[in-house]
Parts: C-alpha cells; sequence; structure tokens
C-alpha cells in the first residue's frame, strides 16, 4: 500500500498568514516617536495659517475690518469670506448634497464657525493676527434642539438656500407602514420608550490638518492631509478648485486615530489650498484641540420615539421607531446617498419581528455640522443603541426575563438568510450560542440570585445585555454610493523577481493595523512570508482608486480585494510553474507556498521560483512580471455579531457606578490576526464606557458649546477603564467572503454602550425609571433614583 507524499506547504503560522497573532509592524515606527504626522513635514519656504472662529452661535456678520491683522509683520495674507466669494469658493459641497460655508459671508451659523484666516510666517503669528480682526456681529434668536427647530416662528438658520422655508432637511421612511399598524392593532402589549442618543465626538489624539503646495511650474497641487478617504478628497478638491484631478495629489501620511472625524472636507483644508495657490508657497493648516473639539465632526445627536408591538407570550410583532436627527448648520454626513438617515434601518437585523416601520426627519440646529460614522457603520451605533434599550423595556413591560426575551426573538441559525422587516438581507450567524457563551461566562443565573440578596440590604447591582449585528463593507454598487461614486475599492499587488512583494489599496489606516494584516492576507493566498510583503497606503499617485475606510469598510471590502488580487497572481504563477516543470496548468496542483504537479508531488516549485521565472523564464506570448490589480464590488454587507454583558453596582446615595464585570463574546467571522481583532474590541469597548459614563458635549440656549475641553468633555484613561472579557469560541464564516471574515473594528463601540446603560437601568429597576440619557453621570442617576422619574440630557442646559 502506497503512502500518501507528505505536503512540502509552508507553515502558515510561522510565515504570519491567517490567524497569526503577528505584531504590528507599523509600531516599529510608532513606539520609537518615528512616525510621520502631517504636523511633522516641513517643505521649504512653508507658510502657517490659522482660523478665526465665531464665538456666537447665530449672528448677522455685519462687517469684518482685517486692516491690523495685515499691518502685523510677518503676515501674507488674510481671506474673509467676501475675497473666498470672489474666487467662487466662500461655500462648498458637502457630501451629501448639502452645502456648507468656508468662510461665513452672510451670518454665522454656530459657535466655532470659521470666518477668516491669516497666513503667516509662524502659527503664533498667524494667531495673533486673527486676534487683530475685528468683526461686527448682530445676534440672532439660537436652535439648540429639534424641537425648537421645528416650532413655529423659529428663524430660517439656511435662509442662504432657494426655497429654504423652514429647518427641515429631509423626511424619509422605510419599512412597511401598513403591515405595522395591522401588528400594533393586534398586540396584546405596546411598549414605548423616549430617548436621545447625545452628541459624541471622535476626538482623535491628532487633529486635523493639511499642508497645500501649489507648483506654478507643473500646475500641479500637492496636499499632505489628514483624510480618511483620500480619493474622495482629490475628487472635492477637483470639484471645489476646479483644478484637473490628474494634477492633483492627495498624500495621507501616518494618522492619529480617525474614527470617522477625518472623513470630510474641513473648510481648513480648502483655505489651505487657496491661499497656497495664491502665495505660491506651501501653507501648513493645523488644527488646535479646543477647534477640533468645538467644531469638527460630530456625531451622534439622534432622538428616538419608539414603540414595540408584543404578544403576552414574549413574541415581538412589530416596531415603529420615529428618529429626529440634528445635524447641525449643515448637512454634512458621509454616507450612502441614497440613506438619508445612513443605515439606521439596520436595527433588529438580529431578530426575527415580521413587520417594522422607521420615519426619520432631519433638522438644522446652530450647531457644528454633525452626522460623521463616528466608529460605525453610517448611524448603526444609534440603530444597535435604540433596539438594545427598546428590547430592555419590552422584556420589562412584559416581565420576561431579559435573556430569554432575546432568545426567544432571535433570528435561529437554521432561518439564514434572513429578510430584515426593513429589506436587508443578512446570510450568517450563531446568535443563541453567542448569548449562552456570554451568560456562562457572566454567571449570569448567579448574578440574579446575588442581586436579590444585595437588594435586601440596600446594595442596587445590575445585569444589562445587548446584542448588534452591524452591516458592514458598504459597497454593493447596485446600492451604495457617496457623490454618485460607488463604494467598491482596489487593492494592487507587484511580487517582485526576488519573491518579496508591496501591496497598495485604496483604504487608508488610522490604527487597524493594515500594513500588518494586509501581508497576512497576501501569505495566506501565496505562502509568501508576511515579512517579505511591505503596505503602502494613502497616495492618490501611486494607490489604485478607493473609497477609504471607515464604516468598518477594510476587512469586508479593501482586504477582499487583496485576497482577489492575490488569487489573481497566483493563477498566472500557475502558468509560470506548469512551464517551468514542462506539464500542462491541469497537471499542476497548489499548496501553500508551492505549485507541484499531481502525479509527481515531490516535482514542484515554489512561488518563489514562480517570480523569478516572471522576469527570466516565461513562456512564449506571456507578458512578463507578476503584478495585477483588483476591483472589488461585494456582493452583500458582511454581518458581524456581538453579545455584551455587563455588571454594575449603584451607590443610592451618590448616583455613582462602577463596572463589576464586561463579558464580550463576538463573532466577526474568521480572525486574520487574533491580537489585532482583541485590540479593537478592548479600545471598542472603551469607547463604548466613555460614551456610557463620561463624554458629554451639550449646549446651552445660547448655542455655546459645553465640552469643548477636556476638563468637560471626559476621556477615560487606564486608571477609570474596567477590565474586559473576550470570548472567541464563536466563529461564523460570511458566505460571500473570499476569507470568510465580516469585520471587527466597530462592533464593540456599537453594541457597547446599551450595555453599559442596561446595567444601570436595572439596578434601578422598581423605581420607576425606564431612562436616563447618556452619559450617565453621577447626578442623573441620583436624580432618578431620589426623584423615581426619567432623566433627559437633551439641550439646552443651564449655564452659570
Amino acid at each position: 500500500m502506497s503512502q500518501a507524499p507528505v505536503s512540502q506547504a509552508v507553515d502558515e503560522i510561522k510565515i504570519g498568514g491567517l490567524g497569526a497573532s503577528r505584531k504590528r509592524v507599523e509600531d516599529n515606527r510608532f513606539i520609537r516617536g518615528k512616525g510621520n504626522y502631517t504636523d511633522d513635514i516641513t517643505l521649504p519656504g512653508m507658510l502657517h495659517m490659522e482660523i478665526l472662529r465665531s464665538p456666537l452661535a447665530h449672528a448677522r456678520i455685519k462687517s469684518i475690518d482685517a486692516s491690523k491683522a495685515w499691518d502685523i509683520p510677518g503676515v501674507h495674507l488674510v481671506l474673509t469670506g467676501e475675497m473666498m466669494a470672489t474666487r467662487n469658493l466662500a461655500w462648498m459641497p458637502t457630501l451629501s448634497y448639502d452645502t456648507q460655508a468656508v468662510l461665513a459671508t452672510d451670518k454665522v451659523r454656530f459657535q466655532g464657525q470659521e470666518v477668516a484666516c491669516v497666513i503667516a510666517d509662524d502659527p503664533y503669528i498667524a494667531k495673533d493676527a486673527c486676534e487683530a480682526i475685528d468683526v461686527d456681529y448682530e445676534p440672532l434668536p439660537v436652535i439648540v434642539n429639534p424641537t425648537q427647530s421645528v416650532a413655529e416662528g423659529a428663524p430660517v438658520i439656511r435662509d442662504d438656500k432657494e426655497n429654504q422655508a423652514d429647518n427641515v432637511i429631509y423626511d424619509w421612511e422605510v419599512g412597511d407602514a401598513a403591515g405595522t399598524a395591522a401588528a400594533f392593532a393586534a398586540a396584546d402589549v405596546i411598549s414605548k420608550l423616549k430617548l436621545h442618543y447625545p452628541r459624541s465626538h471622535p476626538s482623535p489624539i491628532e487633529c486635523c490638518g493639511s499642508i497645500a503646495d501649489f507648483n506654478r511650474a507643473t500646475s500641479k497641487l500637492t496636499v499632505y492631509m489628514t483624510t480618511q478617504a483620500p480619493h474622495i478628497i482629490r475628487a472635492a478638491v477637483a470639484l471645489v478648485a476646479e483644478l484637473p484631478e490628474h494634477m492633483i495629489r492627495i498624500i495621507s501620511p501616518d494618522i492619529g486615530g480617525g474614527f470617522g472625524n477625518k472623513v470630510p472636507v474641513y473648510p481648513g483644508y480648502v483655505c489651505s489650498i487657496l491661499a497656497s495657490i495664491l502665495l505660491e508657497r506651501p501653507v501648513k493648516w493645523i488644527e488646535d484641540k479646543s477647534g477640533n473639539l468645538i467644531s469638527t465632526g460630530f456625531a451622534r445627536d439622534v432622538y428616538l420615539d419608539g414603540e414595540m408591538a408584543l404578544r403576552k407570550d414574549g413574541k415581538i410583532l412589530a416596531v415603529r421607531m420615529h428618529t429626529d436627527a440634528d445635524h447641525g448648520a449643515f448637512f454634512s454626513d458621509a454616507q450612502p446617498s441614497k440613506f438619508k438617515i445612513g443605515l439606521m434601518h439596520s436595527a433588529f437585523a438580529a431578530y426575527d419581528i415580521p413587520a417594522a416601520h422607521l420615519t426619520a426627519r432631519g433638522l438644522y440646529t446652530n450647531k457644528a455640522p454633525g452626522g460623521v460614522a463616528y466608529r460605525c457603520s453610517f448611524r448603526v451605533t444609534e440603530a444597535m443603541f435604540f433596539q438594545e434599550r427598546m428590547m430592555q423595556a419590552a422584556a420589562d413591560d412584559l416581565g420576561m426575563d431579559q435573556a430569554e426575551f432575546r432568545r426567544m426573538n432571535f433570528v435561529r441559525d437554521e432561518d439564514f438568510p434572513h429578510r430584515t422587516p426593513f429589506g436587508f438581507l443578512t446570510d450568517s450567524g450563531q446568535y443563541a450560542k453567542c448569548l449562552d457563551v456570554g451568560l456562562k461566562a457572566v454567571g449570569y443565573a448567579d448574578f440574579r440570585k446575588q442581586q436579590e440578596e444585595a437588594r435586601a440590604r440596600g446594595r442596587l447591582l445590575g445585569l444589562g445585555i445587548s446584542t448588534m449585528t452591524e452591516p458592514l463593507g458598504a459597497g454593493n454598487s447596485r446600492e451604495y454610493d457617496i457623490l454618485g461614486i460607488k463604494m467598491f475599492d482596489s487593492a494592487e499587488l507587484k511580487v517582485h523577481m526576488t519573491g518579496k512583494a508591496i501591496v497598495r489599496t485604496g483604504a487608508k489606516t488610522q490604527g487597524q493595523g493594515h500594513e500588518t494584516t494586509w501581508a497576512q492576507i497576501v501569505a495566506h493566498e501565496l505562502g509568501i512570508p508576511a515579512e517579505d510583503i511591505v503596505v503602502e497606503e494613502g497616495d492618490t499617485d501611486t494607490a489604485p482608486f478607493g473609497m477609504g475606510t471607515y464604516a468598518s469598510r477594510s476587512t469586508p471590502v479593501a482586504g477582499a480585494a487583496v485576497a482577489m488580487v492575490a488569487r489573481k497572481i497566483r493563477a498566472k504563477a500557475r502558468r509560470l510553474a506548469a512551464h517551468l516543470l514542462e506539464v500542462s496548468e491541469e497537471d499542476i496542483e497548489w499548496e501553500l507556498g508551492r505549485f507541484y504537479v499531481r502525479s509527481a508531488p515531490d516535482r514542484g516549485v515554489t512561488i518563489q521560483e514562480c517570480a523569478m521565472a516572471a522576469y527570466s523564464n516565461m513562456p512564449d506570448g506571456m507578458e512578463p512580471g507578476l503584478e495585477n490589480t483588483a476591483y472589488y464590488d461585494p456582493p452583500n454587507l458582511t454581518w458581524p455579531f456581538a453579545v455584551y454583558i455587563v455588571t454594575v453596582e449603584v451607590d443610592p446615595e451618590t448616583g455613582v457606578w462602577d463596572v463589576l464585570n464586561m463579558v464580550a463574546v463576538d463573532d466577526c467571522g474568521v480572525r486574520i490576526n487574533p491580537m489585532i481583532v482583541e485590540g479593537q474590541i478592548m479600545g471598542g469597548l472603551t469607547e463604548a464606557y466613555a460614551m456610557s459614563n463620561m463624554q458629554f458635549i451639550t449646549f446651552d440656549a445660547d448655542g455655546n458649546c459645553i465640552g469643548s475641553n477636556y476638563m468637560d468633555y471626559l476621556l477615560p484613561t487606564a486608571w477609570e477603564t474596567p477590565g474586559f472579557e473576550l470570548h472567541s469560541e464563536v466563529v461564523t464564516p460570511c458566505p460571500h467572503h473570499p476569507i470568510g471574515a465580516k469585520g471587527i473594528g466597530e462592533c464593540a463601540a456599537v453594541g457597547g454602550p446599551a450595555a453599559f446603560v442596561n446595567a444601570v437601568i436595572d439596578a434601578l429597576s422598581g423605581t420607576g425609571v425606564r431612562n436616563i440619557d447618556m452619559p450617565l453621570l453621577p447626578d442623573r442617576v441620583w436624580e432618578a433614583i431620589t426623584q423615581r422619574h426619567d432623566v433627559s440630557g437633551a439641550p439646552p442646559v443651564k449655564s452659570d
């Protein structure tokens, strides 16, 4: 009896392929202080720009006197809205088909709005010159919430827009209104909940910034910029600056965090570009932290009025949701064109619900423009928060156990693919198994006993459950575009003759670990050691066109493109192997890193030998080289699932609450690098905890931003952040992704907040309290306990 031939495949884990916990290669430079950020770049003859921002939220501009600023030595240029208007640059288009002021001309519409900017020899001179500009404002009435926005007699904020007679941006709906109404009519119980998901700010370590360098001799504009989407920015600059796209180069170097904050086009970018064109010198603008917090890329600020139709046995019959979205002064969301409220209708995708209906209204207010996809896939964080807060309220109204209520309404494993009531198609998952793992890990039954015993002694313990399934990888061109541009992505792979390789993609990392994981995907597909593969991103002159990195598009779309281009390379290498082994291509087999003859397994060639042959010994008629490009248009979204369970203790005397335990069970499909996945989950949970407990940006009645500094807007340090217990035993590969991955970067930030809030509300059960708006500050929790009522966090707040 002949023995099967011994495989000569390379060891995938040893070469840093799929499943290897490979250390992030980018950290080699970051931990040594050798990162190359926008502010690290200095160009010959470079000038510096500072922005003058409005102190008022709503005011008519009567006049701007910049004469004193012009007189300061070292000042080269002062830009105002009037000057921008002469070049048709006072206003610019947003990613949501609205317009946004670059520099204010008629009036200011939010505190912190850009009014003028100064370009000088250094940033200190520029800042002093900004303070010398005299602006005469005529204050106007201020609107800081949707109720005020639609009130009778409310001032029209966007009176610059033709035919804009009120403050409504859009009315949008999705779902089955008639079927939902019928289900509500037949319901045994109707559960209702109103709440506000407050404004939140991504707050990356590095603020926004740009260095514009226009070369008159070549007519080439090069911009170094803190952008998550270089190619989209290039297209926007071409439209705004009226320069040909091929003469614009956007370079996004290392980015100190993005979280969606660095997707939009900001006025500072446009002003620095115009200044460079006018002065013919490089112009650098680096945003300060106050400017970032007060004016740049807010998220959330959505109000929910939700209802759930229930059978008395716990079956959900229908869901009805209305949301009011406070967009601030300009509608500048970065989101797919056809979805006015993002993917809010992804709510309840994990639950088997027959009917649902969502209505949404967008409104202008005198606040900085918001709506960025802050570590979420286009409003999915709000959707999952609303979903899980409503699930808890419904279970309480029914008197049912929180876990069992969710379990009985989950989409079952055998019911995939599943069409949600809002029309999405989910294709895989093991929802009940994830819940079981989490309940066992947290000691659910024992904790419930401890909770009752503690309550008898006056201690308040609570347990909160949150599930989430997030639609990731927006890109299928049938439905998803931004400004008409389809949301596919790309990868280019070049294998050099020595078997080393370089990967370039249209994505842009800002902490996700692309330089590490893209190499691991290539290693998985070709058997080339990951250490022999370099990854480059962020330069529009070298990278293939892509839509950038946000909304967890990295692995679902760009990562898939990397796998697909590697397969194109392997297909050509296969033909080279057949030539080298002098057999037909049909006789060639593949094992990781090596082709061999089916009938003679010991006769084979490595992928490196094929690479050399591509430059030295190719068959007649074959084009030399071993390189290719792939554009990946995903057939569907990917749908990771997670269960987050939190236990807390609330001090009834102070309202302070402490996390006792936090269990996370994430099914994100195949994990490329388990260590990076765990880091992403921990980072997301930290942000979820911060949103629920301490991050608070709001506004007073005059539109003053409360929380525009880190004394008020608190970020958690290692001291405040609780410990997290992570579980990875549930793995359901995505059936349509090339390597079965679903994505993970946003899941914990999306699903985590509701778990913390649900735990605190659970601790207060019996008090009649159904909701406390985030963040659950001690004074709010104390008020809820002592006054036995819900506590709203909606603006305006009282100011001293």
